[in-house]
Protein backbone atom coordinates (compact mmCIF):
# COMPACT_ATOMS: atom_id res chain seq x y z
CA UNK A 1 0.00 0.00 0.00
CA UNK A 2 1.36 3.41 -0.99
CA UNK A 3 2.26 5.76 1.85
CA UNK A 4 -0.23 8.53 2.48
CA UNK A 5 0.87 11.98 1.41
CA UNK A 6 0.97 14.43 4.34
CA UNK A 7 -1.57 17.23 4.12
CA UNK A 8 -0.09 20.70 3.68
CA UNK A 9 -1.18 22.83 6.62
CA UNK A 10 -0.73 26.59 6.12
CA UNK A 11 1.71 28.26 8.51
CA UNK A 12 0.34 31.63 9.59
CA UNK A 13 2.71 34.30 10.87
CA UNK A 14 0.57 35.34 13.81
CA UNK A 15 1.98 38.85 14.20
CA UNK A 16 1.44 39.59 10.52
CA UNK A 17 -2.11 38.21 10.64
CA UNK A 18 -3.05 41.30 12.62
CA UNK A 19 -1.21 43.74 10.36
CA UNK A 20 -0.98 42.40 6.79
CA UNK A 21 -4.22 41.91 4.83
CA UNK A 22 -2.68 39.06 2.85
CA UNK A 23 -1.77 37.07 5.95
CA UNK A 24 -5.20 37.71 7.49
CA UNK A 25 -6.76 36.39 4.29
CA UNK A 26 -4.64 33.22 4.49
CA UNK A 27 -5.80 32.73 8.08
CA UNK A 28 -9.45 33.20 7.12
CA UNK A 29 -9.19 30.89 4.12
CA UNK A 30 -7.53 28.09 6.11
CA UNK A 31 -10.19 28.36 8.82
CA UNK A 32 -12.98 28.22 6.28
CA UNK A 33 -11.68 25.36 4.14
CA UNK A 34 -9.45 23.13 6.27
CA UNK A 35 -10.46 24.09 9.78
CA UNK A 36 -6.81 23.90 10.82
CA UNK A 37 -3.57 25.82 10.41
CA UNK A 38 -0.24 26.35 12.15
CA UNK A 39 0.96 29.52 13.83
CA UNK A 40 4.51 30.80 14.06
CA UNK A 41 5.72 33.97 15.76
CA UNK A 42 3.46 33.11 18.68
CA UNK A 43 5.61 34.28 21.58
CA UNK A 44 5.91 30.95 23.43
CA UNK A 45 9.67 30.29 23.82
CA UNK A 46 11.08 26.98 22.61
CA UNK A 47 12.61 26.44 26.05
CA UNK A 48 9.20 26.73 27.68
CA UNK A 49 7.65 24.33 25.19
CA UNK A 50 10.38 21.77 25.98
CA UNK A 51 10.03 22.37 29.72
CA UNK A 52 6.29 21.73 29.54
CA UNK A 53 6.82 18.48 27.62
CA UNK A 54 9.30 17.33 30.28
CA UNK A 55 6.82 18.23 33.06
CA UNK A 56 4.07 16.31 31.28
CA UNK A 57 6.20 13.19 30.94
CA UNK A 58 7.01 13.35 34.66
CA UNK A 59 3.30 13.53 35.55
CA UNK A 60 2.47 10.51 33.40
CA UNK A 61 5.17 8.50 35.18
CA UNK A 62 3.26 8.87 38.47
CA UNK A 63 1.56 5.76 39.93
CA UNK A 64 -2.00 5.13 38.82
CA UNK A 65 -3.56 6.04 42.17
CA UNK A 66 -1.75 9.40 42.14
CA UNK A 67 -2.88 10.17 38.58
CA UNK A 68 -6.50 9.46 39.51
CA UNK A 69 -6.39 12.35 42.01
CA UNK A 70 -6.83 14.58 38.94
CA UNK A 71 -10.63 14.38 39.19
CA UNK A 72 -13.33 15.88 36.96
CA UNK A 73 -14.39 19.45 37.64
CA UNK A 74 -16.85 19.23 34.77
CA UNK A 75 -17.48 15.93 33.01
CA UNK A 76 -14.42 14.78 31.11
CA UNK A 77 -12.10 17.38 32.59
CA UNK A 78 -9.99 15.11 34.80
CA UNK A 79 -7.71 12.11 34.39
CA UNK A 80 -8.73 9.69 31.67
CA UNK A 81 -7.27 6.20 31.89
CA UNK A 82 -6.88 3.89 28.89
CA UNK A 83 -10.28 2.49 27.86
CA UNK A 84 -11.75 -0.12 25.57
CA UNK A 85 -12.45 2.56 22.95
CA UNK A 86 -8.96 4.13 23.22
CA UNK A 87 -6.71 1.53 24.89
CA UNK A 88 -3.42 3.26 24.06
CA UNK A 89 -4.46 6.72 25.25
CA UNK A 90 -4.46 8.40 28.65
CA UNK A 91 -4.81 12.04 29.58
CA UNK A 92 -4.87 14.62 32.34
CA UNK A 93 -7.37 17.47 32.32
CA UNK A 94 -7.35 20.94 33.81
CA UNK A 95 -10.40 23.22 33.91
CA UNK A 96 -10.10 26.27 33.88
CA UNK A 97 -6.55 26.68 32.52
CA UNK A 98 -7.04 30.47 32.41
CA UNK A 99 -7.26 30.56 36.23
CA UNK A 100 -3.91 30.61 38.10
CA UNK A 101 -5.71 29.19 41.15
CA UNK A 102 -6.98 26.21 39.13
CA UNK A 103 -3.52 25.64 37.68
CA UNK A 104 -2.05 25.62 41.19
CA UNK A 105 -4.78 23.22 42.38
CA UNK A 106 -4.00 20.88 39.48
CA UNK A 107 -0.30 20.84 40.37
CA UNK A 108 -1.02 20.39 44.08
CA UNK A 109 -3.37 17.44 43.65
CA UNK A 110 -0.64 15.62 41.72
CA UNK A 111 2.18 16.71 44.06
CA UNK A 112 4.05 18.05 41.05
CA UNK A 113 7.70 18.87 41.90
CA UNK A 114 8.70 22.56 41.95
CA UNK A 115 10.34 22.60 38.50
CA UNK A 116 7.26 20.98 36.94
CA UNK A 117 4.92 23.41 38.73
CA UNK A 118 6.84 26.40 37.40
CA UNK A 119 6.84 25.03 33.86
CA UNK A 120 3.09 24.31 33.97
CA UNK A 121 2.26 27.73 35.45
CA UNK A 122 4.38 29.61 32.91
CA UNK A 123 3.14 27.53 30.00
CA UNK A 124 -0.53 27.92 31.01
CA UNK A 125 -0.13 31.70 31.10
CA UNK A 126 1.58 31.89 27.71
CA UNK A 127 -0.75 29.34 26.09
CA UNK A 128 -3.81 31.24 27.30
CA UNK A 129 -2.45 34.47 25.84
CA UNK A 130 -1.86 32.61 22.58
CA UNK A 131 -5.29 30.99 22.28
CA UNK A 132 -7.02 34.32 22.95
CA UNK A 133 -4.79 36.06 20.39
CA UNK A 134 -5.49 33.44 17.72
CA UNK A 135 -9.25 33.67 18.30
CA UNK A 136 -9.21 37.48 18.18
CA UNK A 137 -7.19 37.57 14.95
CA UNK A 138 -9.48 34.96 13.39
CA UNK A 139 -12.54 37.04 14.31
CA UNK A 140 -10.87 40.16 12.90
CA UNK A 141 -10.16 38.35 9.64
CA UNK A 142 -13.91 37.72 9.42
CA UNK A 143 -14.72 41.39 10.01
CA UNK A 144 -15.60 41.19 13.72
CA UNK A 145 -14.02 42.86 16.73
CA UNK A 146 -14.40 40.30 19.52
CA UNK A 147 -12.79 39.68 22.89
CA UNK A 148 -12.22 36.11 24.06
CA UNK A 149 -10.27 36.77 27.25
CA UNK A 150 -13.05 35.64 29.58
CA UNK A 151 -13.97 32.46 27.68
CA UNK A 152 -13.13 29.38 29.79
CA UNK A 153 -10.28 27.12 28.69
CA UNK A 154 -9.42 23.49 29.29
CA UNK A 155 -6.06 21.74 29.16
CA UNK A 156 -6.02 18.18 27.86
CA UNK A 157 -2.55 16.69 28.31
CA UNK A 158 -2.19 13.45 26.37
CA UNK A 159 0.07 10.42 26.32
CA UNK A 160 -0.10 7.60 23.78
CA UNK A 161 1.42 4.42 25.16
CA UNK A 162 2.76 3.04 21.90
CA UNK A 163 4.98 -0.02 21.49
CA UNK A 164 6.38 -1.70 18.36
CA UNK A 165 3.38 -4.07 18.48
CA UNK A 166 0.87 -1.21 18.23
CA UNK A 167 2.13 0.40 15.01
CA UNK A 168 -0.85 1.01 12.73
CA UNK A 169 -3.40 0.94 15.55
CA UNK A 170 -5.64 3.80 16.64
CA UNK A 171 -4.45 6.19 19.31
CA UNK A 172 -7.66 8.24 19.42
CA UNK A 173 -10.75 7.64 17.31
CA UNK A 174 -12.12 10.07 14.71
CA UNK A 175 -13.59 13.17 16.34
CA UNK A 176 -14.05 16.90 16.13
CA UNK A 177 -13.26 19.11 19.10
CA UNK A 178 -16.40 20.30 20.85
CA UNK A 179 -15.19 23.83 21.64
CA UNK A 180 -14.26 26.90 19.60
CA UNK A 181 -10.61 26.25 18.85
CA UNK A 182 -7.68 24.22 20.09
CA UNK A 183 -4.02 25.20 20.27
CA UNK A 184 -1.94 22.03 20.15
CA UNK A 185 1.71 21.46 20.94
CA UNK A 186 2.61 18.21 19.20
CA UNK A 187 5.33 15.73 20.05
CA UNK A 188 8.21 16.88 17.85
CA UNK A 189 9.77 13.39 17.91
CA UNK A 190 6.93 11.44 16.29
CA UNK A 191 3.78 12.17 14.28
CA UNK A 192 0.52 10.30 14.12
CA UNK A 193 -2.07 13.04 13.86
CA UNK A 194 -4.29 12.80 10.77
CA UNK A 195 -6.91 15.25 9.51
CA UNK A 196 -9.76 14.69 7.07
CA UNK A 197 -9.63 16.33 3.67
CA UNK A 198 -12.76 18.53 3.53
CA UNK A 199 -13.37 17.62 -0.11
CA UNK A 200 -12.83 13.85 -0.12
CA UNK A 201 -13.19 12.92 3.56
CA UNK A 202 -9.98 10.90 3.34
CA UNK A 203 -7.48 11.18 6.19
CA UNK A 204 -3.94 12.38 5.62
CA UNK A 205 -1.05 12.63 8.09
CA UNK A 206 0.06 15.93 9.60
CA UNK A 207 3.81 15.95 10.10
CA UNK A 208 5.11 17.83 13.18
CA UNK A 209 6.78 21.18 12.59
CA UNK A 210 8.89 21.94 15.70
CA UNK A 211 8.37 25.35 17.26
CA UNK A 212 4.92 25.94 15.76
CA UNK A 213 1.50 25.26 17.22
CA UNK A 214 -1.31 23.53 15.35
CA UNK A 215 -4.75 25.14 15.61
CA UNK A 216 -7.90 23.06 15.12
CA UNK A 217 -11.38 24.57 14.89
CA UNK A 218 -14.21 22.78 16.68
CA UNK A 219 -17.99 22.50 16.68
CA UNK A 220 -18.59 25.76 18.56
CA UNK A 221 -16.63 27.61 15.85
CA UNK A 222 -18.95 26.21 13.18
CA UNK A 223 -22.09 27.13 15.14
CA UNK A 224 -20.78 30.55 16.25
CA UNK A 225 -19.87 31.46 12.64
CA UNK A 226 -23.21 30.22 11.28
CA UNK A 227 -21.37 27.52 9.35
CA UNK A 228 -18.65 29.72 7.91
CA UNK A 229 -15.80 28.06 9.84
CA UNK A 230 -14.97 24.38 9.32
CA UNK A 231 -14.80 21.97 12.28
CA UNK A 232 -11.98 19.64 11.29
CA UNK A 233 -12.33 15.89 11.78
CA UNK A 234 -9.12 14.30 13.03
CA UNK A 235 -7.69 11.19 14.65
CA UNK A 236 -4.39 9.85 15.98
CA UNK A 237 -2.72 6.66 14.79
CA UNK A 238 0.43 4.90 15.97
CA UNK A 239 3.23 5.38 13.46
CA UNK A 240 6.18 4.35 15.66
CA UNK A 241 6.69 2.23 18.75
CA UNK A 242 7.57 5.12 21.06
CA UNK A 243 5.50 7.00 23.60
CA UNK A 244 3.94 10.17 22.22
CA UNK A 245 2.77 13.22 24.19
CA UNK A 246 0.75 16.23 23.11
CA UNK A 247 -0.55 19.27 24.98
CA UNK A 248 -3.87 20.81 23.94
CA UNK A 249 -5.47 24.00 25.19
CA UNK A 250 -9.15 24.31 24.27
CA UNK A 251 -10.91 27.67 24.07
CA UNK A 252 -14.39 26.40 24.81
CA UNK A 253 -17.34 28.78 24.51
CA UNK A 254 -18.63 32.14 25.77
CA UNK A 255 -18.48 32.73 29.51
CA UNK A 256 -22.29 32.82 29.75
CA UNK A 257 -22.35 29.32 28.16
CA UNK A 258 -24.62 30.44 25.31
CA UNK A 259 -23.44 29.73 21.76
CA UNK A 260 -25.14 32.02 19.24
CA UNK A 261 -23.94 33.31 15.88
CA UNK A 262 -23.46 37.11 15.88
CA UNK A 263 -25.89 39.01 13.66
CA UNK A 264 -23.01 39.83 11.30
CA UNK A 265 -23.02 36.20 10.16
CA UNK A 266 -26.80 36.07 9.55
CA UNK A 267 -28.72 37.48 6.58
CA UNK A 268 -31.65 36.73 4.31
CA UNK A 269 -29.26 34.93 1.98
CA UNK A 270 -27.62 33.10 4.90
CA UNK A 271 -30.32 32.36 7.50
CA UNK A 272 -29.45 31.18 10.99
CA UNK A 273 -28.38 27.51 10.78
CA UNK A 274 -28.29 26.56 14.47
CA UNK A 275 -30.47 27.20 17.48
CA UNK A 276 -28.90 28.88 20.49
CA UNK A 277 -27.45 26.26 22.83
CA UNK A 278 -25.47 25.92 26.01
CA UNK A 279 -21.99 24.51 25.66
CA UNK A 280 -22.32 22.23 28.69
CA UNK A 281 -25.59 20.87 27.26
CA UNK A 282 -23.84 20.25 23.95
CA UNK A 283 -21.02 18.32 25.63
CA UNK A 284 -23.62 16.11 27.31
CA UNK A 285 -25.41 15.63 23.98
CA UNK A 286 -22.20 14.40 22.36
CA UNK A 287 -21.61 12.02 25.26
CA UNK A 288 -25.15 10.62 25.32
CA UNK A 289 -25.39 10.08 21.55
CA UNK A 290 -21.81 8.94 20.97
CA UNK A 291 -21.65 11.45 18.12
CA UNK A 292 -18.16 12.85 18.54
CA UNK A 293 -17.29 13.79 14.94
CA UNK A 294 -19.53 16.81 14.43
CA UNK A 295 -22.76 14.87 13.80
CA UNK A 296 -24.39 16.19 16.97
CA UNK A 297 -24.54 19.69 15.51
CA UNK A 298 -27.21 18.51 13.06
CA UNK A 299 -29.50 17.92 16.05
CA UNK A 300 -29.31 21.66 16.79
CA UNK A 301 -30.36 22.81 13.32
CA UNK A 302 -32.53 25.95 13.38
Amino acid sequence: MAAKIPVIIPVIALRLAGEAPGEAARLRDAARRLGCFRVSGHGVPRELQAGMRAAVRALFDLPGDAKRRNADVIHGSGYMAPSAANPLYEAFGLYDAASPADVDAFCSCLDAPPHAREAIRSYAEKAHELVVDVAAKLATSLGLDCSFGDWPCQFRINRYNYTPDTVGKTGVQVHTDSGFLTVLQEDDRVGGLEVADPDTGEFAPVDPLPGTFLVNLGDVATAWSNGELHNVRHRVRCVAGVQRVSIALFLLAPKDDVVRAPEAFVSAERPRRFRDFGYDDYRRLRQSTGEHAGEALARLAA
